[in-house]
């Protein structure tokens, strides 16, 4: 068997996810439970595969990667960007090694991209405010080619739309503007180059947003 380190680099993130996508759609529509047996079987495979290059644990992966149900879709990640003076508002995770965010999260089936990301803003950074233009759209695989599947992230600028402080949260513990030039340790959510699109955005009213 080749060396795992040989394998060509994140290759094997292409097979488990490629399995996992296959799994669970043969799954949502599978009624021999002979099939249901052998896509459960390439479920089992793909969280074999990740924990085998990751380390992570079966359990850690199974929950993350493999408990989802219906056709396998991207996922969506939503990110509230807040500009004032020409600095950025971000937050502060509590479990992420206390790096710092956009406000954000997956999107809540039955609220709209603008609601999902008022929301976001609301509960992670303390703020009411009124999402207003799309700053862009990542396919953040391209960023990220180790991550267990595809997602699109989508970014909007946020204006304040009342009065709000931070308070203290489940997934939060800090708040505070920085401009580009002072940006703390950042979580793999985000990216510099994703910020400074923001910062762009947010001073220009004829910025076409970005959309890969």
């Amino acid at each position: 068997m080749a060396d795992r380190d040989q394998i060509e680099p994140k290759k094997w993130i292409k097979w488990a996810q490629t399995l996992q996508a296959e799994a669970q759609s043969g799954l949502a529509y599978a009624a021999n439970p002979f099939d249901i047996e052998r896509y459960e079987r390439l479920r089992d495979l793909s969280v074999e595969i990740m924990n085998t290059y990751t380390e992570a644990g079966m359990d850690k992966v199974r929950s993350m990667f493999a408990n989802e149900t219906g056709y396998q879709t991207p996922k969506v990640d939503v990110r509230g960007a807040v500009v004032k003076q020409g600095k950025i508002l971000l937050v502060q995770e509590k479990l992420n090694d206390d790096c710092w965010s956009l406000p954000g999260g997956w999107a809540d089936v039955g609220l709209s991209l603008k609601e999902n990301i008022e929301k976001e803003v609301r509960e992670e950074a303390g703020l009411d405010t009124k999402a207003t233009r799309l700053v862009a759209i990542y396919n953040w695989l391209k960023s990220y080619k180790d991550a267990p599947f595809s997602m699109y992230k989508m970014v909007m600028l946020c204006e304040p739309a009342g009065a709000g402080h931070f308070a203290d949260n489940a997934e939060t513990e800090n708040a505070a503007y920085f401009a580009l030039g002072e940006l703390p340790p950042l979580t793999r959510k985000v990216s510099r180059d994703l910020i400074a699109r923001c910062l762009s955005a947010a001073k220009d009213w004829d910025y076409t947003p970005y959309i890969e």
